[in-house]
């Protein structure tokens, strides 16, 4: 379990895989990079979830809402030459719980 900071982005869940501007991904993301279902819980709503890294794009629409709930994204942006990236969930096909 791993609580982290989020968007909501229409049926999707942004979240940043930042680990505090850290030269490293954070082993969460190396995780879901080998093994992208997950199981979100926000409250009590359980969802079954895919884990995809955004397109180059949909990092552009949504990096500057992400900072605007969470400056410090930009701070830790500028203290790695690692591109830290938005990673999103997506709804997966499988019933929520």
């Amino acid at each position: 379990t791993t609580p982290l900071l989020y968007l909501a982005d229409e049926t999707n869940l942004a979240i940043v895989a930042s680990n505090g501007g850290r030269d490293r991904a954070p082993s969460w993301w190396s995780n879901l990079k080998r093994n992208p279902s997950v199981e979100v819980q926000i409250k009590r709503l359980k969802r079954k979830m895919t884990a995809v890294q955004a397109t180059k794009e949909e990092k552009g629409r949504l990096w500057p809402l992400l900072t605007n709930v969470y400056p410090p994204y930009d701070d830790y942006q500028r203290r790695t030459q690692r591109e830290i990236p938005i990673v999103l969930l997506r709804p997966s096909s499988a019933a929520a719980s």
